[in-house]
């Protein structure tokens, strides 16, 4: 599959399907995160995190795949800037974050790998779970355009993924014995089939990404293919994933003080969770 179809199916995914909102005003790409109250604080308090990262005011901040800046959250981000630059690929995203920001917000329909700005315009930029929508090896294009676009003495706050984490993976075996606890909990209830259950789901995954997403993105490569092209750091924006949240991370069983308990850890030793958890929080700046 070449770039451009790649970029057309994920603008067709958010303007059709993730962007849509379902009850409550909740997006439909809000599956992808745990919203249940056990979890809540949490979340906020990674979620905030980026702030400590950025420049705190400045003329402009760039959110690159800005989405429809969904969460309370993500507001925060641009409160001492001027203007928010919200640059998306789907209009449908870019006409939620309007409904959000305003006239505090400038919208762009462009690709995060190919920005149309000129050089050191912006004070701050972030960019969160966005990167991995691109092909591996285009990856480290969007941090060169990220950093070109950025001012000198700005700061850049990327969130993404790894392919694959260490600590994620040898948590495995516990994360699929709660589910299967869950499971056969639930149906003792009647609430849910076996075709349904988090486990039959999770096992129909594939264990690899496919096609040309099959190379791992991790904090070696991060460092190889970005950082010797400028200057880095590696830190913790959250260590777990939404599956680990939704398995162990109950009410009943202390949840909320487990990861409050984790958040306290995470902010210990930011680097070893950032490297080896799941969303790594990347600072970039200019060389």
């Amino acid at each position: 599959m070449s770039e451009g179809e790649v970029k057309d199916q994920v603008r067709q995914f958010y303007n059709q399907v993730g962007w849509q909102q379902v009850e409550g005003g909740v997006y439909q790409n809000a599956r992808y995160e745990d919203l249940r109250p056990v979890a809540r604080e949490y979340i906020h308090r990674c979620h905030l995190r980026v702030n400590r990262h950025l420049k705190a005011e400045g003329r402009f901040l760039l959110d690159a795949g800005s989405g429809p800046v969904q969460y309370v959250e993500y507001l925060t981000y641009s409160h001492g800037y001027q203007r928010r630059v919200c640059l998306d690929l789907s209009i449908v995203a870019l006409q939620e974050a309007r409904k959000r920001l305003g006239a505090h917000g400038v919208y762009v329909v462009a690709d995060v790998s190919r920005l149309p700005f000129r050089a050191d315009a912006f004070d701050g930029v972030v960019s969160l779970h966005t990167l991995h929508h691109l092909p591996l090896q285009d990856q480290p294009r969007a941090y060169d355009e990220i950093q070109r676009v950025l001012a000198a003495d700005g700061s850049a706050v990327i969130v993404n993924g790894w392919t694959e984490s260490r600590l994620m993976r040898r948590c495995q075996p516990w994360v699929r014995l709660m589910e299967r606890l869950g499971t056969w909990v639930a149906k003792r209830r009647g609430k849910v089939t076996a075709e349904a259950s988090p486990a039959a789901r999770a096992a129909a995954k594939p264990a690899d990404p496919t096609g040309t997403f099959v190379r791992k993105l991790d904090a070696d490569w991060l460092r190889q293919e970005v950082g010797s092209r400028m200057p880095l750091e590696i830190r913790v924006w959250r260590s777990v994933s939404v599956r680990w949240l939704r398995a162990l991370m109950h009410t009943a069983l202390g949840g909320k003080y487990c990861l409050r308990l984790l958040f306290w850890m995470e902010e210990r030793w930011p680097k070893y969770f950032g490297e080896n958890g799941q969303y790594p929080l990347v600072i970039v700046r200019k060389a």
